[in-house]
């Protein structure tokens, strides 16, 4: 009997103190976020092809490597932070989100000096990420390679 009081007292508690949102308007900005992240990519692949000539393939590349450098600087400067609040997963998603998320604990953790801090936490992030990259990309080749052995690819 106490511990369902105890319950339903945490429960309003907690309703009482979780931020209210509102799931549309918070959609919304997720999709003005994440569209405006791709519409910049867009442009940088357009001015790579059409300006310097560079084929389709590679002008993604520097997309990647520019959106990658952009957020890593506006991470810095505690701008993505505040664009991130604002867009939630709009901006968490994309290859934008991971590398702020990279950055920001490689500045939380400075103080702790070069390698104990900067080294080791920016892999607390980034480490299960290329871990479960390289498993998933192992794993395909090998069923790719099994595939065609048996004439099936």
């Amino acid at each position: 009997m106490v511990s369902e009081q105890k319950k339903e007292e945490y429960q309003e508690y907690v309703k009482q103190n979780s931020p209210k949102t509102n799931l549309p308007i918070q959609m919304g900005k997720a999709f003005v976020m994440g569209g405006i992240i791709c519409c910049i990519g867009q442009f940088i692949v357009n001015i790579a092809m059409k300006n310097f000539g560079i084929d389709k393939e590679t002008a993604a590349s520097w997309c990647s490597v520019c959106l990658i450098l952009l957020s890593a600087i506006f991470t810095g400067f505690n701008i993505y932070g505040k664009l991130v609040k604002w867009g939630g997963a709009g901006a968490l998603v994309p290859i934008t989100g991971f590398a702020n998320s990279v950055v920001a604990s490689a500045i939380e953790y400075k103080t702790e000096g070069q390698v104990f801090g900067i080294g080791a936490k920016i892999f607390t992030i980034a480490g299960p990420v290329i871990l479960y990259g390289i498993v998933t990309s192992w794993v395909l080749g090998l069923i790719y390679w099994i595939g065609t052995l048996m004439g099936m690819v």
